[in-house]
């Protein structure tokens, strides 16, 4: 498999193959990690880490994986560089791509990560957009394949806002591999049918489903249940009508124990807001996979850019 010089932008551009590799070369990664064995194909790589958007699991991860493969990470914050602001986005990634051997980005929109792709001539990954956030779902997926062993056929369920960037990257994911996916969220909350259709298309290979409803019954017989925040970053302004429209979508004891299974179990990409849309047992309970989850993200990020920048 030879993904060197490809950016990783959302989960769309990945084969199912392409997908797969990478969660199991974050396994190999994550393995070695745990036995001391670090690496050297991003040995003399400069890599650019632009965050619009604060972060803890991604600034790290990229941090930590790029280290740990012989790689220098430089942090590049709001205020740091003139990214969109007195210079433009095709003019920075041009400058980066001209010093930086490759970029990370995390910030609102997903053209700005596109722009960057196009015009730096470096890989580009995506650390999170409004829209996507792909290198969360293979965290999300490596995790899933540690607990039930394999991904094809597992039925996901997220509940929550069936919009936001969480929610339309699983839907991506789960589509390309196989997986039974169900938004459970209040109708006006509901997934774009855009990507839908979209995702229904990929399914037709992946053998895959895809379930949107507002009906809580339908987490009956969930392998996983996922959540995030109800107001994402920037969103702020919409805290108390969200409460109000997602209460009744709160992960919670009630909810877990109409699933009817032994075995599932709850993720949740973090930062959780306890009380609101997952409840402190629930979360606890689960927190051992959680944590494992939050792990994750820099075993498969390390794999993304060792795939695509490493010499390998």
């Amino acid at each position: 498999m030879n993904l060197k010089g490809r950016s990783f932008l959302t989960l769309k551009d990945y084969a199912p193959e392409e997908i797969d590799y990478l969660i199991d070369l974050a396994k190999e990664l994550k393995q070695k990690k745990k036995q001391g064995i670090t690496g050297t194909s991003l040995k003399g790589k400069n890599i650019a880490l632009i965050f619009e958007k604060p972060s803890t699991r991604t600034r790290c991860a990229f941090t930590v994986g790029c280290v740990d493969e012989g790689g220098h990470p430089e942090y590049l914050g709001k205020d740091d560089i003139q990214l969109g602001h007195k210079e433009s986005v095709e003019d920075t990634a041009r400058v980066l791509g001209r010093m930086f051997d490759g970029i990370e980005f995390r910030g609102f929109k997903q053209e700005t990560v596109e722009k960057l792709a196009k015009y730096s001539d470096v890989p580009v990954w995506n650390g999170l957009t409004d829209l996507d956030h792909p290198t969360q779902i293979l965290a999300d997926f490596l995790t899933l394949k540690e607990q039930f062993g394999t991904l094809k056929g597992l039925h996901l369920v997220y509940v929550g806002d069936g919009r936001n960037n969480m929610a339309n990257s699983l839907m991506i994911g789960s589509a390309k591999l196989g997986l039974h996916f169900t938004v459970l969220s209040p109708k006006s909350l509901w997934t774009e049918e855009t990507l839908a259709a979209e995702c229904r298309e990929y399914n037709k290979l992946s053998g895959g489903t895809i379930t949107i409803t507002d009906n809580i019954d339908d987490v009956t017989g969930a392998d996983a249940v996922y959540t995030d925040v109800w107001c994402s970053m920037g969103e702020e302004a919409l805290a108390g009508e969200r409460i109000s429209l997602l209460k009744p979508y709160q992960v919670n004891a009630q909810l877990m124990n109409r699933i009817g299974k032994e075995n599932t179990v709850f993720l949740h990409c973090l930062p959780a807001v306890k009380g609101y849309e997952v409840t402190e047992d629930v979360f606890e309970a689960h927190a051992d996979v959680i944590f494992d989850e939050a792990e994750n993200r820099m075993h498969t990020i390390k794999a993304v850019m060792v795939a695509t920048l490493g010499n390998i």
